[in-house]
């Protein structure tokens, strides 16, 4: 399921936004999720690829 989603110009920024992630707290990654999405629902019919 997709909760959340940043989109990027370059590819090696979103290499490096992901690396920057998963060094990240389980608590910070839930508030970046809620700040985006509350109720925490699939996005991926949203992104339109």
């Amino acid at each position: 399921m997709l909760v959340y989603y940043s989109a990027f110009d370059r590819i090696e920024e979103a290499i490096a936004e992901e690396k920057r992630l998963k060094g990240c707290s389980r608590q910070y990654k839930e508030s970046l999720i809620n700040s985006m999405n509350q109720e925490w629902k699939d996005l991926w019919d949203s992104i339109g690829v």
